[in-house]
């Protein structure tokens, strides 16, 4: 009898287990519409046709909705897709779009990686859905950040649509993918692969002009007076809330720069009223939050990130 323990190996073969990874990412669309609950739904409807929303946030002072979605590679780009198809539809840049600088119908579709294990997928994913964007609706696409030598959203903004289409036929600007000219009523929309963010406001405490909001976002944002690392702002009237007005952020590296910094340095200037998460945000940049300050309407079970992913 042979001894070549060909039988064991095929024990120890048999209960090998083989694990496949899934790679999940997350993508965070904007559109301009905030205040048209049948339009965001048929939107947010088209994006679960491929993806998981994990949030929808609606503003109608910004006249904006942010959505969160998580999906496989490929099959996210696809969602992505279908809810662009129904915003480019729907939403129409020429009627009074609210005070968020925007520049699209879906203005802007970043993908977003956790883990830097994740980031060549997020930006092969970011690659293809631009690509998508630019082929399958005409729109003219821009990508910002990693994958356009860290060019900013706020650079493509400036000046708004009309400025945006002034510098394309300046060849000032050239869309990376789509064609060479804004589309009639959805305009450009721009794309990027990057870590998670956090979209966070700060509500004044009545009565607040806007020109007190105005200035403390110039002091506190990258570059100004106080400025804080990574930290984009500006200042919004909220029509909404009688006499009051709000500083709007991003926070470009939330756990280097937790959110309670930022009220610690906003509180120096005036008195606040509540706080508030747009989309989802990482558990770390909420360290020490001051329980004093209500994030208004913040569900850590839908809008901490990690509490999708664990």
């Amino acid at each position: 009898m042979c001894g070549c323990g060909v039988g064991s190996v095929a024990g120890r073969a048999a209960r090998v287990r083989i694990v496949s990874v899934v790679v999940v990412l997350l993508a965070v669309p904007n559109v301009s519409e905030g205040r048209d609950g049948a339009t965001l739904d048929a939107i947010g409807d088209a994006f679960a046709t491929g993806a998981r929303v994990l949030d929808r946030h609606q503003d109608a002072d910004h006249h904006r909705a942010v959505y969160s979605l998580a999906g496989a590679p490929a099959t996210l780009s696809q969602a992505l897709l279908a809810g662009a198809r129904e915003a480019v539809a729907r939403i129409d840049l020429r009627s009074p779009r609210g005070l968020h600088p925007h520049v699209g119908a879906i203005d802007v579709v970043p993908l977003v990686y956790v883990s830097e294990a994740q980031r060549g997928a997020a930006c092969a994913e970011a690659l293809l859905t631009a690509e998508l964007l630019g082929s399958e609706l005409h729109l003219p696409v821009f990508l910002y950040g990693v994958l356009a030598g860290g060019r900013t959203r706020a650079e493509i903004r400036r000046g708004g649509t009309a400025n945006l289409a002034a510098r394309i036929a300046d060849e000032e600007l050239t869309p990376d993918f789509g064609p060479r000219r804004l589309h009639s009523s959805a305009g450009a929309v721009l794309v990027a692969a990057r870590p998670p963010l956090v979209a966070f406001n700060v509500e004044l405490a009545a009565p607040a002009h806007l020109g007190t909001a105005r200035e403390i976002a110039e002091s506190i944002r990258e570059g100004g007076r106080e400025g804080l690392p990574g930290l984009r702002a500006i200042a919004i009237e909220l029509r909404s809330r009688e006499r009051t007005a709000q500083v709007s952020m991003n926070v470009e590296d939330p756990v280097a720069l937790p959110l309670a910094a930022i009220v610690e340095v906003v509180s120096r200037h005036a008195d606040l009223a509540a706080a508030e998460i747009v989309g989802l945000a990482p558990r770390a940049a909420l360290v020490g939050f001051p329980a004093e300050l209500e994030i208004r309407g913040f569900d850590p079970a839908r809008q901490i990130i990690e509490n999708h992913l664990d």
